[in-house]
């Protein structure tokens, strides 16, 4: 039986710990199709499982990785044929199943995504869940009313990968975009990306009356916390807002006098789950009219696969910008 590389985290008497090992197919969650990987990437989530920041894993050992692209081996699914080029995001893998850092996996055939025609495998990981979080983010707010002519949207942690793929495609869309950031020295990055306006988090003032001055027609919020909550008090007339991280912090503290006077939607965003019909919705936005125009620039780094493991900590405290891609084949 083949035998193949994969970063497996486990859990030795309460500490976690990742490190890479050599598998068979045995080794891995059931499912119907097995993939040869070619790339997979870095998102927080996987940060936070790797190191055990964050209790993101529901059993031990497993390996990492949320996100996978590569090319079909073998299926048992008769929607896939040994060769189609493919894509895996959330539907829990690196969480539940066996993830994306291997040199081989194996996934539920409804998890499988066809590679959408004109993304290469590394483009679909510079996207990867990130990508597919803003696009999901953005096509709920135009189910809910938003259009470039309703004003500005606002997209905080805006250099991360959420929010650079957010305001690639906001600004690709027409969107006047606001790009909220805690880095001074990133506004020529947002700037090419397509933000209008750089604004800087300590800059801010959150007010703290239950409505401020209306700004926004939408947001796309990676931060939560503090941040969220002055989001909900100056969010214009029917605005939305799609909420969808908490590094700022996992309370939110506001009235319902915004939601009832002004309108506003507040829109929970989760990748993880999205029913298949949508999941494919989404990814022909990818590479269609919601591709961004600058994968290149957003792809910040391309990773070996052994040097995955020195990768996460400046995902983890902030510190990267764009996305950073796994080559594993």
């Amino acid at each position: 039986m083949e035998t193949f590389k994969a970063f497996r985290i486990h859990d030795d008497d309460g500490k976690v710990s990742a490190r890479f090992e050599t598998l068979t197919l045995d080794d891995l969650s059931a499912g119907e199709v097995v993939i040869r990987s070619s790339f997979s990437c870095i998102n927080y989530k996987d940060a936070l499982a790797a190191t055990g920041a964050g209790k993101i894993l529901r059993k031990f050992p497993l390996v990492g990785g949320i996100d996978v692209a590569g090319k079909v081996i073998h299926s048992d699914d008769d929607r896939y044929a040994a060769g189609d080029p493919v894509v895996v995001t959330g539907c829990g893998l690196g969480e539940e199943y066996d993830g994306g850092y291997a040199e081989i996996v194996r996934v539920k055939g409804d998890s499988v995504i066809p590679l959408p025609d004109g993304l290469s495998e590394k483009q679909a990981m510079t996207l990867g869940t990130a990508g597919f979080t803003a696009a999901l983010a953005i096509t709920r707010m135009e189910h809910n009313g938003l259009t470039p002519e309703a004003g500005p949207v606002v997209v905080t942690g805006a250099t991360g990968g959420v929010g650079s793929l957010a305001v690639d495609m906001l600004a690709g869309a027409g969107y006047r975009v606001t790009a909220v950031t805690g880095k001074a020295d990133a506004s020529s990055y947002l700037e090419t990306l397509g933000a209008s306006e750089i604004l800087l988090r300590e800059q801010i003032d959150f007010g703290s009356r239950p409505m401020e001055k209306a700004i926004w027609a939408g947001a796309v919020d990676n931060v939560g916390g503090e941040m969220l909550s002055w989001l909900t008090r100056t969010m214009s007339w029917w605005g939305s807002i799609a909420s969808i991280g908490l590094v700022g912090g996992h309370e939110l503290h506001t009235t319902v006098m915004p939601f009832i006077l002004r309108g506003i939607n507040l829109l929970g965003i989760n990748s993880m789950a999205t029913p298949r019909e949508l999941r494919l919705k989404i990814w022909q936005r990818l590479a269609g009219d919601l591709r961004p125009g600058h994968l290149e620039r957003i792809c910040a780094q391309v990773i070996a696969f052994d040097q995955l493991a020195g990768a996460f900590d400046d995902c983890l405290h902030g510190k990267n910008i764009g996305r950073s891609v796994v080559k594993i084949a």
